[in-house]
């Protein structure tokens, strides 16, 4: 059984590459082969614990994560000859200059959103165009807020039609760990100009839908909010609409009977439901906020930066290795294993 798991390298072990190796370690037909980090911090101790095995880009640090406790098994190199497929987890900007050691390797990988669309030449959504990603050796998943928007635009456009989205993302300043960033106190237009990269990145995925985006940066570091207004080409439904976020594996609805009004308290919700490090992988979609009349639909949607963009990995994975060629199956075994039922099935 092990000989036939698809073997992967997490090349950058942060705040998405430690999720990931994570769901990619409980799916049934895959395995974490390998780890890198650059320094031995908490992360490194991390990976040690869960029994990843931990290479390190230069070889001449290795006395120091010995030093700390921290056995380097070889290089990232080492690694990724080892891999089937190396997901890219390293900062933005960084990942592309790991591309040379991959086409060097001839070996599969994927980058994050922090990269540009032409890195990989093909920009991924689960829900959108699985079916495109099949074998191909370069795929780039989308950003968080760009997988949020993408999904749900495309079950409203597969309904209704879409004639044009406007959509207000009002973004974190920073993740929970980060301490070097801002803002304190201030919001800060990110960009001043419209739009902002978000709709350009939809239109990678989706290029047929017409978007417009604006965004911003607040002081806080738990989750996006987005405010989403579609102008559609039918009539919409509001309760039609309710139901496509109900039978939707990665649409979360947040039903006014639970009285959660904020990000901070959706984030209380998931920690108190057990979910691995409080993650929201799900769109979370407020039903009280749902505005339905005659060709216009409004609402927001709360995004989880740190963990909607996982099983969008772990599905992008199959879809390379062309070992699942269905994204309705796909998306059900990553769902599976991660013990993953969206929201409004908790209550």
């Amino acid at each position: 059984m092990l000989d036939c798991m698809i073997k992967v390298a997490i090349n950058g072990y942060g705040t998405i590459g430690k999720r990931v190796a994570d769901a990619v370690a409980v799916q049934k037909d895959m395995k974490v082969i390998g780890v890198s980090k650059t320094r031995p911090n908490a992360e490194a101790f991390v990976a040690k614990q869960r029994g990843y095995p931990l290479y390190i880009a230069d070889l001449s640090k290795k006395s120091a994560f010995e030093k700390a406790g921290l056995s380097v098994v070889g290089s990232v190199e080492d690694m990724c000859k080892a891999a089937d497929v190396i997901v890219d987890a390293t900062p933005g900007d960084v990942g592309a200059t790991n591309k040379p050691l991959y086409e060097k390797l001839g070996k599969k990988a994927l980058w994050q959103g922090g990269e540009e669309h032409e890195i990989a030449g093909f920009s991924f959504n689960s829900s959108c165009n699985y079916k495109s990603a099949i074998g191909r050796q370069f795929v780039r998943v989308v950003s968080c807020n760009t997988t949020g928007l993408c999904r749900v635009i495309h079950e409203i456009d597969k309904e209704y039609g879409v004639s044009h989205v406007h959509a207000v993302m009002v973004r974190r300043g920073s993740d929970p760990g980060e301490i070097k960033k801002g803002p304190i106190d201030a919001v800060v237009l990110d960009p001043v100009g419209v739009p902002s990269h978000h709709g350009p990145d939809v239109q990678t995925v989706l290029p047929h839908i017409s978007i417009t985006t604006m965004a911003m940066i607040v002081p806080t570091t738990m989750m996006h909010m987005h405010a989403i207004q579609i102008s559609t080409k039918k009539p919409v439904n509001r309760d039609r609409v309710i139901d496509l976020i109900k039978n939707h594996p990665r649409l979360g609805l947040i039903k006014k009977t639970l009285g959660i009004k904020s990000t901070a308290e959706l984030k209380e919700f998931a920690m108190d439901l057990g979910r691995q490090r409080s993650d929201l992988w799900e769109n979370c979609i407020f039903e009280e906020s749902i505005y339905a009349n005659k060709n216009e639909l409004c609402f927001f949607q709360a995004i989880h930066q740190e963990a909607d963009v996982v099983v969008e990995n772990i599905d992008a994975i199959r879809a390379m290795m062309g070992s699942e060629k269905d994204e309705v199956k796909s998306i059900a075994a990553t769902n599976a294993a991660l013990g993953f039922t969206t929201i409004q099935n908790n209550h």
